[in-house]
């Protein structure tokens, strides 16, 4: 007999179960000396009987006869599962027996001492259940859970060990992971009892630690002292002998010292209140005596960084948890130790302890020491900022720190993580290449660094000023030279732009390009020569405010990048042009106009030799360029002096172009060259980059291509159909195609950029709205599908929501070439055409939002699709289709409200509408939206509450037999819909959940709370996890907290990048 046959068996529960068969098949399945078909088949056997209602009943046998690891551990997911999703439907019977078998195999295993080694992952599984179950049964059907397993524990070492183990876990899922994972409530009822309960824990850990010998059980019992102390009430802290045992009796031993430390950082991280002197003596006295043995066992004088370097892992990970506990303690209790004369000495020993670990080479590490000197320096900063060099010594918190700060803006300096400006790079191979990829970790370490080395550079900026001075020159005279050393200076000198008074930051930044360009001169070697250029261009790049007060220099350094635009190093083009760019945005204005020493602006010295500046650059690289001086053009505001500039600034694309158009005009056959149109392309994107910086005024060089390029679009549109039409899908990836398809899109992007830039409304409406909905319109809807471009729903949308209500008029039109079409496209199912759906949900977004009306002029089938369609999208699996969907649905709730319409609305969709939001909110796919559900949710509640709805909305439905309210049979209507979808939540627990959503329909946040807690309930349930539906509120918790810190570096000088800053705000 096969194993297929075999296997097949024990699916069969009308005889007797073979474990032995089992592990033949898990084996297979795991694709042990079986492949292929019969591994295939194996798995799905396995599936199979793990979804059978009564496998779990074959789980006892499987455990006790099983001979592989691999069954077991199937076993007790079978089990696992049932534990999760139907424990409550299981008999109290049923619950006792698994109950007392999991109990009794935990005991036999952990009461052999071998077995927690050899049998650990089998031991942590059959735990967790273990876990799963308490969190049921306990206290309820368990009062005794603690009392049995604290008795238990003083029996046998081992089994001691394990059972702090299952304290340990219980502890995580109710203090840590319990939010989304249960009810609110129900999770304050297991912390309120846990902590009842804590003394027999307390007193179980007390004994093990005075009485123990057993390394293991010790190190167990202060992981799980560990886990406690977050929650356990501080009279157990301080009120017995835990911190003195946890100082003098195991943080000196190197097995313990690492687990010791840990516990002594969660007591440092508790806070407690200012008039708390009796707690400030207490942790005080931690501090002293903690401080008092470390020296013991690493002397201040230690090198640590070697220390580090040589260590072995628990010595690595002791300086770790050292720093970590040094950095939690100073960040909540810095202040008590400064406001007590007696406890400055510890304090400036534990800051030297910081500064050493801060020196070691490991990111992680540096990253917890950095935290805290960014905190403590931004707080020493907001003290009083003002320049340090005049009242500094007026605040009695700076002295204190001022050797200790010194030290640590040297680390800064020396140290200081890449920005993310720095495209020129050296690789693990000692190469000085382009970044192909952005670090998002050094960027944000970057930036970590660059706030903290600016709040330095408040307190002390002579002394900022001396440290980079003395690197800068170790660098020149080469006593320290290396890229590395040479980056991390330039970095740091770099992040400090804006920092101080203008008249300091002129004189350092003077001597430094001085140096720099002379090591350029110096150095020999295309490497070093590219590095040093890197470096000068990046410094430049963050001194706007500089370069605005000084032209002669701004014009020094623009000459010198256009130099390196010509450098064919990898890398030194690109930062060329982006370090261009940052300096014409920000320096603008100083080019239009003629500056002294000058006869004419400097712009148009730039624009004559345009072709030469730009001629060894990439197309990418000259679009860059063209950005930069469409910023420069724009910052003139006489028309009629812009207007020559703008013509001579597109002098080069304008000449190509003609000449494309010309060919075309003689044989239109020349647009359907390859080459041809990746010249347009080239062009019209060239075009786009000065359209977005220059702006409005663009409608001078618009205005004399935007016929030709129309015409271009629809040839090149005829010339794609035909051949997909002709060749099928496939011919669209021709190269060819491709080409041709991408001049298509820049036409749209640049059309949509100009007029999103537009502020003349009445102009674009009567000279170029008609051609371009000519051109485009009836292009999109004859075109077969994969021949439509999903720009064209894009450009719509941008034009609508820029045009406002203005071009309601045209929104019939547009519908009808492009609404049904698209719609047919991605109805199909979720995937299809992504970028098409998308804009068109955009688009649909932008009439609900500005041409309502339009609506409400439709017929009623067509607005049935529009309302189709909006449902289509709040149920779909892409989650900014969905997310447009429920704002689309929601503006249109709200435009409906305000017209005659809205009776009729109600009757034909208000119980449709209410039926689907109802369908995505229980289905965990949509979770991240729950805010937005239960806003629109609220909404519709409230309408039928206040009476809004005056249709009856129950006319027609046949299960209605005497007089009703429209608020009465919604509640009906929502407790019916309910119950089919959870038939085991019963009639009172759905009366009350109804009356809820009316009762909290005009406070949205609880509703959103009383919503949420019907949500865990059912996935509680069934065995579901639930912390997604908390994602949106942390979303909220974390946009709140960016934007509050955003403001607080936006009021620091020199904290943001100078180019991250508004306009207004520069100098």
């Amino acid at each position: 007999m096969s194993i297929q046959q075999q296997a097949a068996q024990l699916l069969d529960f009308n005889q007797k179960f073979d474990v032995v068969l089992l592990d033949n098949v898990v084996a297979c399945g795991l694709g042990g000396a079986v492949q292929g078909v019969e591994q295939h088949f194996c798995q799905q056997i396995l599936t199979q009987l793990k979804e059978h209602p009564d496998a779990w009943t074959r789980v006892d046998m499987i455990l006790e006869f099983s001979q592989s690891q691999s069954t077991k551990f199937y076993a007790l997911g079978i089990l696992q599962d049932v534990i999760k999703t139907r424990w409550k439907a299981l008999s109290r019977e049923q619950c006792e027996g698994i109950k007392t078998y999991i109990v009794g195999l935990i005991i036999k295993l952990s009461s052999e001492p071998g077995s927690l080694t050899t049998e650990l992952l089998y031991l942590n599984k059959l735990n967790a259940i273990l876990v799963q179950i308490v969190k049921h049964e306990w206290p309820r059907n368990w009062p005794t859970f603690i009392g049995d397993i604290v008795g238990a524990s003083k029996t046998n070492e081992s089994l001691c060990q394990n059972n702090l183990a299952i304290l340990k876990i219980l502890s995580e899922e109710i203090f840590d992971f319990s939010a989304g994972v249960m009810t609110q409530n129900k999770a304050k009822y297991l912390k309120d009892t846990m902590c009842d309960d804590f003394p027999q824990i307390f007193e179980l850990c007390t004994f093990v630690m005075q009485n123990s010998q057993s390394v293991s059980l010790v190190h167990e019992t202060l992981e799980t002292i560990q886990r406690f102390i977050t929650w356990m009430p501080l009279g157990y802290i301080f009120r017995t002998k835990l911190v003195p045992t946890l100082i003098y009796k195991y943080l000196n031993v190197p097995e313990f010292r690492n687990v010791t430390l840990r516990c002594l950082t969660e007591v440092a991280s508790i806070t407690f209140g200012k008039e708390d002197e009796e707690s400030a003596d207490l942790f005080c006295s931690l501090f002293t005596l903690t401080l008092g043995q470390l020296k013991q066992m690493l002397p201040l004088t230690t090198n640590i960084k070697e220390a580090y370097k040589n260590g072995r892992d628990p010595e690595q990970a002791f300086i770790l948890n050292l720093g970590m506990f040094l950095c939690t303690y100073l960040k909540i209790h810095g202040s008590l130790l400064e406001s007590r004369a007696n406890m400055h000495d510890p304090l400036l020993e534990a800051l030297h302890y910081l500064v050493l670990i801060s020196e070691v080479e490991e990111k992680e590490i540096f990253k917890i020491c950095l935290e805290y000197w960014s905190t403590l320096t931004f707080e020493l900063y907001l003290e009083k900022p003002f320049p340090s060099d005049t009242v500094a010594q007026q605040v009695s918190r700076r002295p204190l720190y001022y050797p200790v700060l010194s030290k640590v803006r040297l680390i800064m300096i020396s140290n200081m993580a890449k920005p993310e400006e720095v495209v020129v790079v050296e690789n693990e191979a000692g190469e000085v290449v382009r970044e192909t990829m952005v670090d998002t970790d050094a960027v944000s370490l970057y930036k970590t660094m660059r706030a903290t080395l600016v709040y330095l550079t408040h307190l002390d900026w002579y002394d900022t000023e001396r440290i980079m001075t003395e690197k800068l020159e170790s660098q020149v005279n080469g006593s320290e030279w290396s890229w590395k050393n040479l980056n991390r200076l330039c970095w740091a000198i770099g992040s400090i732009s804006g920092a101080t008074i203008e008249e300091n930051e002129k004189r350092f930044l003077v001597t430094v390009i001085k140096e720099l360009l002379g090591m350029v001169e110096m150095k020999r070697g295309k490497d070093n020569k590219a590095i040093i250029a890197s470096n000068i261009m990046y410094i430049v790049g963050q001194y706007p405010r500089f370069l605005r007060a000084h032209w002669k220099f701004l014009k020094t350094v623009v000459k010198k990048l256009f130099e390196f635009m010509h450098e064919l190093h990898d890398g030194v083009q690109d930062m060329a042009c982006d370090t261009f760019i940052k300096i014409a945005q920000k320096c603008r204005r100083h080019f239009v106009f003629v500056q002294a020493g000058e006869t004419q602006p400097y712009i148009k010295e730039i624009l004559n030799t345009i072709s030469s500046i730009i001629c060894d650059l990439q197309p990418q690289q000259v679009h860059t360029f063209y950005e930069a001086v469409g910023y420069m053009i724009s910052a003139q505001t006489d028309s009629l002096m812009m207007e020559p500039l703008i013509e001579k600034y597109f002098e080069l694309p304008n000449s190509v172009w003609d000449n494309i158009i010309q060919q075309a005009a003689k044989d239109v056959t020349v647009l359907q060259e390859r080459e041809t149109a990746k010249q347009l392309s080239n062009i019209l994107k060239t075009n786009i980059a000065g359209c977005g910086a220059i702006g409005h005024p663009y409608v001078t060089q618009l205005g004399r291509v935007y016929l030709d390029m129309l015409n271009v679009y629809k040839v090149l549109s005829e010339n794609i159909s035909t051949a997909i039409s002709t060749h099928g899908e496939q011919a669209a990836k021709q190269p060819q195609l491709v080409a041709m398809r991408a001049v298509k899109q820049d036409v749209l992007r640049l059309i949509s950029t100009w007029i999103s830039k537009s502020h003349d409304h009445k102009m674009v409406l009567d000279n170029f709205m008609p051609p371009f909905l000519e051109a485009v319109l009836a292009d999109y809807h004859r075109n077969v599908p994969s021949a439509r471009e999903p720009l064209v729903l894009s450009a719509l949308a941008t034009t609508i929501n820029h045009l406002g209500e203005c071009i309601t008029v045209h929104v019939p039109m547009i519908f009808d070439a492009v609404f049904e079409c698209t719609l047919e496209m991605i109805n199909k199912d979720f995937q299809e055409f992504p970028e098409h759906r998308m804009n068109f949900f955009n688009m649909l977004q932008a009439v609900t939002e500005h041409c309502f009306p339009a609506f409400l002029q439709m017929p009623p089938m067509q607005f049935k699709l529009i309302m189709d369609s909006i449902i289509w999208a709040f149920k779909h699996t892409m989650r900014n289709v969905a997310e447009t969907g429920l704002n689309i649905l929601l503006q249109l709730l709200k435009n409906v409200e305000m017209t005659e319409a809205a009776q009729g609305f109600y009757s034909t969709y208000y119980l449709l509408v209410l039926q689907h939001i109802f369908s995505v909110v229980t289905d965990s796919s949509h979770t991240a939206d729950l805010f937005m559900h239960a806003t629109i949710l609220a909404r519709l509640f409230c309408i039928v509450e206040d009476g809004a709805v005056s249709v009856a909305l129950y006319e027609g439905d046949a299960t209605v037999t005497g007089p009703t309210t429209n608020q009465v049979y919604v509640a009906g209507f929502v407790s019916h819909l309910l119950g089919q979808a959870y038939p085991h939540l019963q009639e009172q627990q759905r009366r009350v959940l109804v009356e809820g959503f009316f009762s909290l329909d005009t406070n949205v946040s609880g509703f959103r709370d009383h919503l949420r807690d019907f949500l865990v309930q059912i996935r509680e349930i069934a065995g579901e996890d639930s912390s997604d539906l908390f994602l949106e509120e942390r979303k909220q918790q974390l946009e709140a907290a960016a934007q509050e810190k955003r403001q607080q570096q936006i009021a620091v000088p020199g904290v943001l990048n100078p180019h991250e800053l508004p306009d207004e705000m520069e100098s």
